[in-house]
């Protein structure tokens, strides 16, 4: 007679705390890559910051790519409900600019670790796993659009391209404004771009 071994009941309670434990070493690690660059971010630091053991990594990931790739998703996500707020809370007319001038603003320039991930890593990005540009790639392309929906012409293949050449300048302009060690330089480079990247209006 075959016995037949009852299965063991799904404990909602462990699963729970597996996910939230997943979620805190995506944070952590989301913070992480924007603080210190792809290469400087290791699996060991990564867990120990998030208070958690060296060993219990691959309960949770199969590698440090597929990591990498959720934490970019995680801060490529977060920098576009930031522009998406910013959006919704302008006055009419207005989101284009205050979107702007959050991303080119003092408080980001600083927060590096809590900010576009693109300005952060960007020149980093080419030499990355497939999976990790894939993110990025989406969250870029989901930054084109919400700023081509504040433009007059929304839907056009202009509008969408000019969309595309102001994302690029406020990624350029961040990088470099971080680049310098001359703070009135860095606000310089940020008040031009403000100046001559906002599209006329008609």
């Amino acid at each position: 007679m075959m016995t037949v071994m009852p299965r063991k009941p799904n404990n909602p309670a462990t699963k729970n705390r597996k996910e939230a434990t997943h979620d805190r070493i995506v944070d952590v690690a989301a913070r992480a890559i924007r603080r210190s660059g792809y290469d400087g971010t290791g699996v060991a630091d990564i867990m120990k910051e998030a208070g958690l053991t060296h060993g219990g990594f691959y309960a949770h990931f199969a590698s440090r790519d597929a990591l990498l790739a959720e934490a970019g998703d995680r801060a490529g996500a977060e920098s576009v409900a930031l522009a998406a707020r910013v959006a919704a809370t302008a006055p009419p007319g207005q989101a284009l600019q205050r979107m702007m001038q959050a991303y080119l603003s003092d408080e980001h320039m600083a927060g590096i670790e809590t900010g576009c991930p693109v300005s952060a890593l960007g020149s980093e990005m080419p030499r990355q796993a497939p999976e990790v540009r894939r993110a990025a790639t989406v969250h870029i392309k989901e930054m084109i659009d919400l700023f081509a929906r504040q433009m007059p012409g929304w839907g056009q293949r202009e509008t969408h391209e000019q969309a595309m050449m102001l994302v690029c300048g406020l990624i350029g302009t961040a990088v470099v404004a971080r680049a310098v060690d001359d703070p009135k330089l860095s606000e310089a480079l940020r008040a031009a771009s403000l100046k001559y990247l906002l599209p006329a209006r008609d």
